[in-house]
């Protein structure tokens, strides 16, 4: 994988013609063309500085360092992000992807076009595929053909470029506006509890830190104020510190007692709040800087990213405790958190003691050893944040936003379902009305070219079998197919449908290049285009021929995924549907023969070439009922209905193969057609002669259909 970061290790600054990879050096060149060399920050060595010269112009960084977001094909993408030094994105390109319709199908040029479209935008804008600009967001075009994979580059561009943005300090990071509501402390309860009890349920937090830890934080030597341990001396504890939040009752009054707790509130302003620090060991949290400027320089809070100390004002002596059960602590201290760092009490924070080591005359470098501290549940409340939508959509995960913007296609596509289910539960009574029948199933197949294939791209591929084994062995992730809904709701109502009428139904019904196949077939029926059948025993062998294939592929993808969708090419699919034929002339006059081949014999694609067929033919077996009917007379002698199924699904003995069979009801017609079919025709015949009275038993005569 191309690399940014591959020389992250190198401490100097390396010029930029030594820079390798290419790719990474032609979007940084592109982006800023005066940049002269790079060095990696040393407070994140993932992000590079870019310099022209001794002036710092820019950062450059790799998404996959930051986020791991699954795009289409199940893997992450990794794309280069340029900033300036305004936070504003100079360049953004993808650099490595795994996506099967970007492999083969649509030229990478046009994934750069998209990319290209980043450039100008602040690291902090909210960007949307599609839509309209408006004051709140940005909207960039999509790509025709890859609609969730320009929404997973979206996704890792914009979300990175905020992060690295906020942290840099380009753009503003996790502001107060993004953070929940306050929480509320629960002051009218109180609950008698021992210094066990606090310190068991989290109330109060406890670091303890020895000597060794401190020492293995200095590895070049001793920090203030002690010498090295020696190595007996390791385990020592150096400080056993301890903090609480003390303006709920059950803590602040068990440990300060009624008078001492009503005085500390009676101090704290509107938005202040108190925590109590104490310690034991030779090591003092105080210091002695607040001695000299007023300031506790060995300890600090961090909340949301933000630190602050704490001065002389905002200390309170602690001499008397009321918990008979507390340890020997000698050091103690209330400390007020200030109304202008708005302090959430519900939310996590730290107290960040800092160790100090003198490394020359007026160098120093420090140690921060952090206790952490999160107030349990039960001490307060918090009003449910009010968020708009665009507000509740942005923090959800990726699937869920693709499927919040496809709310349209997903909702025709359920009716649709709908209407299918009941055409297949109803379908001895549809069968019946052989006009309307025919008038249905063009409409659905129309449906299923138009809407579900061309509109939505809803045509699944053995690719997606291939990539759901390769997810089993691998790892599975439902996020690596709930992101693209049709996809997934398709594959969903195929499992069913395999489960109860096998492969036909999904075959003569949803896949959208085989509802192209039996349009254009009828259209050329209606012109009289002449049709000739192949003879079964030639047609026979040619089934195996798409479970040799299915097998090819099924071997390569276990050795290269990408090599068995570069394979996977035998369907049309991405070129009929995907792509709208949109492609290179090798991959459109391959969909067009077929099609062509198509108008004389119908599917041939379908019945003798298609690995997703095949795959969807293997369970097949295993489906609960047989739905389509039959009589005693079928095949011996009656061969009507084999001699007038198009795919060839009926063997001449007279039973339906069902790994064959595209359940186009043709037969069913037949079935109860009292005109049409030899054994009704006869037995219509004898009722009207009355043949069906006792003693006249009804003879059937051969029927044989050339």
């Amino acid at each position: 994988m191309l690399a940014l970061m591959l020389l992250a290790s190198v401490a100097s600054a390396t010029s930029l013609s030594e820079y390798e990879p290419v790719a990474g050096r032609q979007v940084i060149q592109v982006a800023i063309p005066s940049v002269t060399r790079y060095e990696p920050r040393e407070d994140n060595r993932a992000i590079q500085e870019l310099y022209a010269g001794d002036e710092l112009v820019g950062y450059a960084y790799q998404t996959l360092d930051f986020v791991q977001t699954p795009a289409y094909s199940g893997k992450p993408l990794n794309a280069m992000v340029v900033l300036d030094t305004e936070g504003e994105i100079k360049g953004a390109r993808v650099i490595h992807h795994d996506e099967p319709i970007l492999l083969i199908g649509i030229p990478e040029a046009k994934m750069h076009e998209f990319t290209d479209q980043y450039a100008g935008l602040k690291a902090d804008q909210r960007v949307t595929v599609g839509g309209k600009t408006s004051e709140r967001r940005v909207a960039v075009d999509g790509l025709s053909g890859a609609t969730v994979t320009v929404m997973v580059i979206n996704e890792v561009i914009m979300r990175t470029a905020h992060r690295v943005g906020g942290e840099l300090g380009l753009v503003e990071g996790v502001g107060v506006g993004k953070r929940p509501p306050k929480a509320e402390v629960i002051k009218d309860s109180f609950r008698q509890r021992s210094w066990t009890e606090l310190t068991g349920d989290g109330s109060i937090r406890r670091m303890l830190l020895t000597r060794g830890q401190v020492d293995d934080a200095f590895a070049g030597g001793p920090a203030e104020g002690f010498e090295t341990a020696a190595p007996d001396q390791r385990d020592e504890p150096l400080i056993d510190l301890y903090t609480a939040y003390l303006d709920v009752p059950s803590i602040g009054r068990n440990l300060l007692g009624d008078r001492q707790y009503e005085w500390l509130m009676s101090e704290l302003k509107e938005g202040e709040h108190a925590i109590a620090v104490l310690a034991n060991g030779s090591y003092s949290f105080r210091g002695s800087g607040y001695v000299r400027g007023g300031i506790f320089d060995r300890l600090q809070i961090r909340q949301f990213g933000d630190t602050f100390n704490f001065r002389d004002l905002d200390y309170y002596r602690l001499s008397d405790v009321y918990l008979g059960d507390m340890p020997r602590l000698p050091e103690m201290a209330i400390f007020i958190i200030r109304q202008q760092y708005n302090f959430d009490p519900g939310e996590p924070w730290s107290l960040e003691l800092t160790v100090k080591r003198q490394t020359g005359p007026l160098d120093s470098e420090f140690a921060v050893f952090p206790l952490e501290y999160q107030l349990p549940d039960k001490y307060y409340t918090r009003a449910e944040p009010e968020l708009t939508q665009e507000e509740w959509l942005e923090e959800q995960p990726m699937w869920v936003q693709v499927w919040y913007q496809k709310q349209f296609q997903i909702i025709v596509v359920g009716l649709g379902i709908g209407v299918l289910l009941f055409i297949l539960f109803f379908q001895d009574w549809l069968v019946q009305k052989p006009r309307m029948m025919r008038w249905v199933r063009h409409a659905f197949l129309t449906y299923t070219l138009f809407f579900i294939g061309w509109y939505a791209l809803g045509q699944l591929s053995i690719v997606n079998v291939l990539t759901f084994v390769n997810s089993v062995i691998s790892g599975f992730r439902w996020e690596t197919f709930l992101i693209d809904p049709m996809l997934f709701i398709l594959w969903s109502v195929v499992a069913g449908i395999v489960l109860l009428w096998g492969r036909a139904v999904y075959c003569g019904w949803l896949c959208p290049f085989g509802a192209l196949q039996e349009l254009t077939n009828e259209i050329a029926r209606k012109l009289k285009v002449p049709q000739y059948t192949v003879p079964f025993a030639v047609h026979e062998r040619l089934w195996a021929i798409k479970y040799i294939i299915l097998l090819v592929l099924f071997g390569v993808s276990l050795e290269s995924l990408a090599t068995a969708e570069r394979m996977a090419e035998v369907e049309p699919f991405k070129t009929a549907i995907t792509l709208r034929f949109d492609r290179t002339w090798p991959f459109v006059t391959y969909a067009l023969l077929l099609l062509v081949v198509n108008l004389f014999t119908r599917k041939v694609f379908c019945r003798y070439l298609c690995p997703l067929g095949a795959a969807l033919a293997l369970p097949s077996k295993l489906r609960v009922f047989d739905w389509l009917k039959r009589r005693k007379e079928c095949g011996n002698p009656c061969r009507l209905c084999d001699h007038e199924c198009e795919v060839q699904a009926i063997h001449p003995d007279g039973h339906i193969n069902y790994m064959e069979c595209h359940y186009c009801l043709d037969c069913q017609m037949t079935y109860f057609d009292d005109h049409k079919c030899p054994p009704l025709i006869v037995k219509r015949r004898g009722k009207r002669r009355g043949h069906n009275a006792p003693g006249h038993p009804e003879e059937i005569p051969v029927v044989q259909v050339n």
